[in-house]
């Protein structure tokens, strides 16, 4: 099992950025594929982007040139730099990870909130 903690989130206004970080713990054997998704108000959950441990970056459409994610293994930690934000990224953002054999484990989620 992998405990998750985030951090980060916050009221920004539109056009501005934040950083989130998630911070992961327990077995390092399940610490494996790390993401964030984002769920808003009445919206189903969504990916935003992910990361293997050796680097393999997954963006959805909604972060793409906007979002970065990056990992450090050392610390196992997982952040994503948002730039430009919109009204629209307004959601709480959650840090999952998958594990090798498939288990998923989430964070508490942490709010976003941007606006206009």
């Amino acid at each position: 099992q992998v405990q998750l903690v985030e951090s980060g989130g916050g009221l920004v206004q539109a056009g501005g950025s934040l950083r989130l970080s998630c911070a992961a713990s327990g077995s390092i054997f399940s610490i494996n594929v790390m993401g964030w998704y984002r769920q808003a108000p009445g919206k189903q959950r969504e990916l935003v982007a992910s990361t293997t441990k050796r680097g393999s970056l997954t963006y959805a459409d909604i972060a793409k040139g906007r979002f970065s994610i990056s990992r450090d293994n050392a610390k196992n930690t997982v952040y994503l730099q948002m730039n430009s934000l919109k009204p629209d990224d307004t959601a709480v953002y959650y840090c999952q990870n998958k594990a090798p054999w498939g288990r998923e484990d989430w964070g508490q989620g942490t709010q976003v909130t941007v606006s206009s």
